[in-house]
């Protein structure tokens, strides 16, 4: 079944301000947008089973579910930004860390100009203190963001994609699915992201359409 976030009254008004205030914008408006967030990527899948040979392996396998990564990812319309592996319990400093590795060498890959915007979800450690304090000492310009939103993020669907592409080719360990992610997410063409942003403003039709409410997408 497609998983949908729960929604209350004011989540619904927030993604519907956010909506109509947004469902002018130009498409040169969401190129400049630098798209973030984090996925957990599982070994075999959902539903998915694999046995591990009781032979001798270079690199250990398992049986059933066999653990997962997490990932912090970004993208734009001129392609795929940083894909970084999560330690542990990501808080507020480690991913203050990883925005400062990685958010401004993928703004030069992917050719974002002067006035880019960032995006990022309202998950607790994003809009800790600290974090605000980190953003305005390197100047980010944060995409106001509406709370259950998940629809109205282009890189969820390109989650999809990365998962797709990496269960495809069956890692057998942790090693390899953190490989295959890196290795997959290098290979997911900009015409596809591209696509998600040019049919942006119908996320948002549907989202004023569902008075706020969940959306296909």
């Amino acid at each position: 079944m497609h998983k949908k976030p729960f929604l209350r009254t004011h989540h619904k008004q927030s993604r519907l301000r956010y909506a109509k205030a947004h469902l002018d914008k130009p498409e040169s408006f969401w190129n400049k947008v630098l798209w973030t967030d984090e996925t957990k990527i599982e070994l075999f899948g959902h539903n998915h089973k694999r046995f591990a040979s009781r032979k001798k392996n270079l690199l250990p396998t398992v049986k059933f579910g066999g653990g997962s990564v997490m990932l912090w990812g970004c993208v734009a319309s001129t392609g795929t930004g940083k894909l970084v592996k999560v330690e542990g319990r990501m808080d507020s400093t480690q991913y203050q860390q990883i925005l400062g590795n990685n958010v401004q060498d993928s703004v030069r890959k992917l050719k974002l100009r002067r006035g880019w915007l960032f995006q990022q979800d309202n998950d607790p450690k994003h809009c800790s203190k600290s974090t605000k304090e980190f953003m305005q000492r390197h100047r980010y310009n944060v995409l106001e963001w509406p709370s259950q939103s998940p629809d109205l993020n282009i890189i969820e669907n390109v989650w999809n994609d990365l998962k797709r592409a990496v269960h495809a080719r069956q890692p057998s360990n942790l090693t390899q699915l953190e490989t295959f992610c890196k290795e997959e997410w290098s290979k997911i063409p900009a015409a596809r992201i591209q696509g998600f942003i040019s049919g942006y403003k119908k996320r948002l039709q549907a989202v004023i359409s569902a008075k706020g409410g969940s959306t296909k997408y």
